[in-house]
């Protein structure tokens, strides 16, 4: 309790002390009473205080507090690029993501100082879609019927986000540990649970002096009680595979090709090679991919129950192109109008408010004069440029082939699901855009297609388009939303 009082008397003072930010507005007062409540509001009403801020200065930096600091959002496209293209030792991504999750206390120094996985996600996950492609497919389509588990052509209520988080998890483990593991109920169930408990680690943590925060990570949360719950998972399949690499070398007979695979083959000698470890960065990757993905695949899933005359034009574009090659990846790469409902949903409601963060390291100062000093926190705020109408026709409304229509009309790769802008920032932008985009772009889609061509879905009777959730700056769907499944009525 003491620690946790002299924490919030730091960061009340730190708040109020304006960390030589005072030359950036301010949205809310600035008193040191009204910094802590700003902060405290801050988790309920970030929307707002952001739209509001975005609004006010649109064209400048303005700040905003929330429980820990200051946040310092940049919504003009030159402050953007100037953070985009400035080096990684005076902005840094690698820190703004660290600030976000500590990842150096709640996932270890290792996946802190180290992320060659990234690397692996970027470049051989990536390259091996289209070969893994019937992999995808296949488990997207057993994943929804034993998860959805309908019952003749009657329609069924299904909790929306409980279940694709598992579809997704299943598919996604089917590329980075692979069968059976991929479908064992307590491996999906801890890599389900871990995500949130690395988040709930990062608020007691917080919750502490700096110095403690090795202490309170190890003894104080539960990551390290996953990592070994994961470790008898994974420690049997990794030592086995670690004994075929002496034996054999890089190749032997029925080589898995998945994430694990990669990870031995890329990790480091020593301690980077231990069962430990190399869970760690598998349950790290699945941190990274599936609640994001659920998340972003319900929303989808929730415009489309809202919106069911969609539906069949979405159905027809699936099966001619289907009919025509079959399931692969260069056929869903054809599929317009299902890129562009992800893309447009996405656009709408993504999984925040911000993206581009940023962690000064060094003091900086912009071509307009415009300074910010080191250990500044920075970001964008995406949800408020994706939903100007400067920057879309009719920007607040749901307009799912906006996208397919905009490369219809000869503008090519820009508006593909996966590229990324400085008005289309869900992944990112520039060298620091998300490495595994491509591959959830794939499954995510390939989700989509599937559902259109396999099943009737709406909302509840009476029921209205279920409204995220909000904490801070993050967005989340609803967990009690349904949404009603039947098989296709041909």
């Amino acid at each position: 309790m003491i620690a946790g009082i002299t924490t919030a008397v730091v960061v009340t003072w730190t708040l109020s002390k304006g960390s030589n930010l005072d030359a950036i507005p301010t949205v809310g007062p600035d008193s040191w009473f009204g910094t802590w409540w700003v902060g405290h509001n801050f988790r309920t009403n970030a929307v707002e205080m952001i739209q509001e801020g975005y609004e006010k200065y649109k064209s400048a930096p303005f700040k905003i507090a929330d429980r820990y600091r200051w946040i310092v959002f940049l919504g003009n496209r030159q402050h953007m690029e100037e953070v985009r293209n400035a080096p990684d030792e005076v902005l840094s991504f690698n820190e703004g993501a660290n600030e976000a999750i500590k990842t150096e206390y709640t996932l270890g120094p290792s996946i802190y100082h180290n992320p060659y996985h990234v690397e692996a996600v970027r470049s051989r996950l990536t390259r091996s879609l289209g070969t893994l492609y019937p992999e995808i497919r296949d488990e997207i389509s057993v994943a929804f019927e034993e998860v959805l588990d309908l019952r003749d052509n009657e329609w069924k209520r299904i909790p929306a986000l409980p279940s694709i988080r598992q579809i997704v998890c299943r598919t996604s483990n089917r590329l980075f540990v692979g069968l059976p593991l991929c479908r064992d109920s307590d491996w999906l169930d801890l890599n389900l649970r871990f995500a949130l408990e690395v988040v709930r680690g990062r608020d007691v943590i917080l919750g502490f002096p700096r110095f403690l925060a090795p202490f309170v990570a190890h003894f104080m949360t539960d990551v390290p009680g996953s990592t070994k719950c994961g470790m008898k998972h994974l420690g049997p399949i990794i030592e086995e595979r670690l004994k075929y690499l002496e034996e054999y070398g890089d190749k032997w007979a029925d080589k898995p090709n998945d994430l694990l695979s990669w990870l031995l083959h890329d990790a480091p000698e020593g301690p980077e090679r231990t069962v430990k470890l190399l869970t760690t960065r598998v349950l790290t990757v699945n941190f990274a991919a599936i609640h994001t993905s659920s998340n972003s695949f319900t929303q989808a899933l929730f415009f489309l129950a809202a919106n069911p005359q969609y539906i069949q034009p979405l159905r027809e574009e699936v099966e001619s192109i289907v009919e025509k090659e079959g399931w692969s990846k260069a056929s869903l790469g054809k599929m317009r109008k299902i890129d562009s409902f992800m893309k447009e949903s996405q656009r709408l409601i993504g999984n925040g408010t911000t993206s581009l963060p940023r962690k000064a390291l060094k003091d900086f100062t912009f071509s307009d004069g415009t300074f910010i000093p080191k250990g500044t926190f920075l970001v964008s705020p995406s949800r408020s440029l994706h939903l100007d109408d400067e920057n879309y026709d009719n920007a607040h409304k749901f307009d799912p082939f906006r996208f397919s229509n905009m490369r219809d009309e000869g503008e090519g790769t820009k508006h593909h699901f996966v590229s990324t802008s400085l008005e289309y920032l869900p992944f990112g932008h520039g060298k620091h855009a998300c490495p595994g985009r491509f591959f959830a772009a794939n499954e995510l889609k390939s989700m989509l297609a599937h559902v259109v061509v396999s099943y009737d879905v709406k909302l509840e009777d009476g029921a209205t388009h279920p409204k995220p959730l909000r904490n801070g700056i993050s967005l989340a769907p609803d967990p009690s939303a349904k949404v009603m499944f039947r098989r296709r009525i041909y």
